[in-house]
């Protein structure tokens, strides 16, 4: 049906007027880590048109601290397509330079916060993969989080860009099974090749004008609130950003990386598949850091006169072929680990020089 010129485009509607749908749209590309390089080939093998590709800058890295270039970067200059690496993203020349390249669309895998003046450039607006079923899980690490809390479920979803930092209107969402060993590199790894098949899915409907935008539940649209203004009281209105209920994913600090024992050995196994392998779950064994990559949950076995319970946190070794913890209820039996000072290996390697200390 012919749209009505005079009529203001649909704020929730990813039609276009100004890309007609037999277009390829031209694509700016924003990732930096080895996860957004599938959804960069994926775009590229689709044949979608990236004009542009922004990433972060060169860091320096190693033991000779040498500058290192980004995976995204390294994928870029193999297949001749423009870097940008901006220190300010709001600087005059950098917006002037991405301005140049008249993009469509922009597509943002695994990136920094992007002021409005970068995501609302181009016409089509700008899409975000997440890793999570959003609203559930914004933040910076919802695969890690995921895990950790024991969830059998995640996905991946696109949505647009918008102020507040994962609560764009949904594009598109797939979901698919957390295995219940499965640990967050592994989940990581599979992750991105849903995701990248994800986006060139939005990418092509997007083009197609056959996507609908959907509001993220828990975030009401600015005129439901004028509307409701007017029947409740002021106290009664519900906040802009109302997330009673969701569960989020901030980023990792050291301290949530740190074992208590007093937990449930299933809150543990969680925690360490979560963290694994980067950047680890520790704990401490002989006054020495001991990271833990791999491990396995042991019942508590009976308690008698002769093997009493062992209080959480007290390790537990024959010092050939196992290590393990103590839980609130039960016993970690870890499996692969890095003591302080050595190299990653199996349990079964470290107790061959391992000498306990005792006290």
């Amino acid at each position: 049906m012919p749209t009505d010129p005079d009529t203001p485009p649909d704020p929730h509607s990813s039609t276009h007027p100004d890309l007609h749908p037999s277009t390829t749209p031209r694509i700016v590309f924003l990732g930096t880590p080895e996860f957004a390089v599938a959804s960069l080939d994926a775009i590229l093998r689709a044949g979608y048109n990236v004009v542009a590709v922004i990433t972060a800058m060169d860091k320096p890295a190693g033991r000779g601290m040498q500058l290192t270039e980004s995976a995204v970067k390294k994928y870029a200059r193999e297949k001749g397509i423009p870097i940008l690496q901006p220190e300010k993203l709001k600087a005059p020349a950098f917006l002037d330079e991405l301005r140049s390249f008249a993009a469509d669309l922009q597509i943002v895998v695994a990136f920094r916060m992007l002021p409005e003046v970068v995501w609302n450039m181009p016409p089509m607006g700008t899409v975000n993969l997440h890793g999570s079923l959003l609203p559930q899980y914004r933040g910076a690490a919802p695969i890690n989080w995921a895990i950790i809390n024991g969830e059998p479920e995640t996905g991946v979803t696109t949505f647009k860009l918008r102020h507040d930092i994962d609560t764009g209107n949904i594009l598109l969402q797939e979901k698919f099974p957390i295995g219940p060993d499965e640990t967050a590199g592994e989940l990581h790894d599979r992750m991105k090749v849903i995701g990248a098949d994800l986006l060139v899915r939005t990418i092509a409907g997007l083009a197609a004008g056959t996507l609908n935008e959907k509001p993220q539940v828990g975030i009401p649209r600015q005129s439901d609130l004028l509307r409701q203004s007017d029947l409740l009281p002021e106290s009664a209105v519900p906040g802009p950003t109302d997330t009673s209920g969701l569960k989020h994913a901030p980023k990792i600090f050291t301290e949530t990386c740190r074992i208590d024992w007093t937990k449930s050995t299933s809150d543990i196994y969680n925690l360490i598949r979560g963290l694994s392998p980067f950047p680890a779950a520790f704990t401490e064994l002989d006054g020495k850091l001991l990271k833990i990559y791999r491990a396995a949950k042991d019942p508590a076995p009976p308690t008698t006169p002769t093997s009493p319970t062992l209080p959480p946190g007290q390790p537990d070794t024959d010092n050939r072929t196992y290590l393990r913890f103590a839980t609130a209820d039960g016993y970690i039996r870890v499996t692969e680990i890095q003591w302080e000072g050595k190299k990653r290996m199996t349990v079964a390697d470290f107790l061959r020089g391992y000498k306990p200390r005792h006290t």
